[in-house]
């Protein structure tokens, strides 16, 4: 089983949306499906492949520390590629581009602060 999406609260969305759009690139993910909400239900942001959403960003109080995710990434060249481009688009580091044997010895990660605080990284495993 894979988890379908997540829904994560951004103080400012258009900051969000320009910050996610520049450092996801190098995965191949960006900003393509906003929803209207309704009902009860907020409007939302949704990134991914062109095909199908699953990394959603919606308007209200940030909670950085309630949460933590990461993206699959198909190679070390593309979670380094991922770093630049989230430091380019101004996140700040928190754990650089390298192997993290304390999970497995082959689990190469990057890893940063979104403008609001969240930390999220980008994984690939050699196995």
């Amino acid at each position: 089983m894979t988890i379908n999406h997540i829904i994560v609260t951004v103080s400012d969305v258009k900051r969000s949306v320009a910050f996610y759009n520049a450092a996801l690139k190098p995965l191949r993910i960006s900003m393509f499906m906003p929803y209207r909400g309704a009902d009860g239900h907020p409007d939302l942001w949704g990134f991914g492949d062109g095909e199908r959403a699953f990394f959603w960003l919606k308007q209200g109080a940030p909670s950085p520390a309630a949460v933590h995710w990461g993206f699959d990434a198909d190679s070390r060249e593309t979670v380094d590629a991922f770093f630049a481009a989230a430091l380019a688009a101004g996140a700040k580091d928190n754990i650089s581009p390298r192997f993290r044997t304390e999970y497995h010895p082959r689990y190469y990660a990057a890893d940063v602060f979104d403008p609001d605080g969240y930390t999220f990284e980008v994984v690939h495993r050699d196995y």
